[in-house]
């Protein structure tokens, strides 16, 4: 313990942990939270001395457009999906543009378009809700229902793995439970859903150096004369990096979370994440795909710190252990849209080149001929990858040392 002790305080008396830390802090808190629920993600528009054109009040128009949601009863029907359209267009016939921040028109404009494509003028350029007869919004569910099949069908998922998408989307229940979305949107599709690639970044460049670090500082010669010697030290610093990566998490998750709680409350936690994409089949809440998302970030940080820690250990030189992490996570993003669907979801097997999205997709492996939902494999794969890969960390720096 008194070995582990001494090597987690080594790593955070460098300067370079400290500046990263500091800045992917400065990234995921700051401007990925607070600033953007109070200012350039939520603020009120039109703000000319604002170079994100937007008024710093993001506080005051969540509230008001979580009372405005609140208005229309909180189940979506016809009669509910008829009057957010017919509201929509009374205020922008009346020029209220302060009023139209308030409304879901985003979210509610997807709805249109998915299940009423019929509906739609392609000769405008404006958006469905502000030309589209509300009185002809009917068979919501209907239609959500016939969505679903046809895009599982026109995405070749048929037979077997169509009846097992379609039996998870029989558990989402219904009528959806509604309330105001975009906030659990940006949050669920952006905000939680990226921390894993940026932590990425940062987690490259501190434990990059971990093993490799003592052959640039030339302290690998001095540990063979340690009464410790390399085992202990190599497990000690293995641990070292985990140590660090779920503090490292925790020092970005719990900030954010406490913004998150300050700026929206808790309102809307048990919406079905249909109502940011009604294609989705997972019967999920957003309070459980948050907390999803958030253990997709943590688990695949931790398989992103056993790799990194294994080819750390493998070369000698601080700048290649760098590079080849880098590499590891951002060169599959890279080249994905290059490859073939089945190999890009592959790749999404590797720590932190997927995504806590995936919740709102249809994707699906097939193992020994059984389908499984491809999240459950996201949250699985990179952390066990990143285990296998730290004993070979420990044997390839013992190798070194000893050679």
């Amino acid at each position: 313990m008194e070995l582990i002790l001494l090597e987690h305080k080594k790593l955070w008396r460098k300067r370079i942990v400290k500046i990263c830390v500091l800045l992917c802090f400065i990234y995921i808190v700051i401007f990925g939270s607070i600033l953007s629920f109070q200012w350039f993600g939520f603020g009120s528009s039109d703000d000319y001395t604002s170079a994100f054109g937007n008024n710093f009040d993001g506080y005051e128009v969540i509230r008001d457009s979580q009372e405005y949601a609140l208005t229309f009863g909180e189940e979506l029907t016809d009669e509910t999906l008829q009057q957010l359209v017919k509201d929509y267009q009374r205020m922008e016939a009346a020029g209220m543009e302060k009023e139209l921040e308030k409304t879901d028109w985003k979210i509610i404009n997807s709805w249109l378009a998915t299940l009423y494509p019929e509906l739609r003028d392609t000769g405008t350029y404006q958006t469905m809700i502000s030309y589209v007869n509300p009185d002809k919004l009917t068979g919501f569910y209907e239609r959500k229902e016939q969505a679903i099949n046809d895009f599982l069908e026109n995405n070749g998922q048929i037979g077997v793995e169509k009846e097992y998408l379609l039996q998870m989307e029989q558990e989402v229940e219904s009528p959806l439970r509604y309330g105001w979305v975009e906030g659990w949107s940006q949050l669920l599709g952006s905000m939680v859903a990226d921390l894993g690639s940026v932590m990425a970044l940062f987690l490259a460049i501190v434990l990059s150096s971990l093993f490799a670090g003592e052959w640039h500082d030339n302290t690998s010669s001095l540990v063979l004369t340690t009464k410790n010697g390399w085992g202990k030290i190599a497990f000690a610093k293995i641990l070292t990096g985990l140590a660090f990566t779920v503090e490292f998490f925790v020092l970005l998750a719990i900030p954010s979370v406490v913004s998150q709680i300050f700026f929206m409350g808790t309102s809307g936690w048990d919406m079905p994440i249909q109502n940011i994409k009604l294609l989705a089949i997972a019967p999920m809440n957003m309070l459980q795909a948050e907390v999803y998302e958030y253990a997709f970030a943590l688990l695949g940080a931790i398989g992103f710190a056993g790799v990194v820690m294994f080819i750390s250990a493998a070369v000698k030189n601080n700048v290649l252990a760098l590079l080849f992490s880098l590499g590891c996570v951002y060169g599959p993003m890279m080249i994905a849209e290059y490859l073939p669907y089945e190999l890009q979801k592959a790749l999404d097997l590797l720590p932190l080149v997927g995504s806590g999205a995936d919740i709102f997709r249809t994707n699906t492996f097939c193992i020994f001929g059984k389908y499984v939902w491809s999240p459950y494999l996201l949250v699985t794969v990179p952390v066990l990858i990143g285990i296998c890969c730290m004993p070979f960390a420990i044997r390839n720096w013992s190798r070194r040392l000893k050679a």
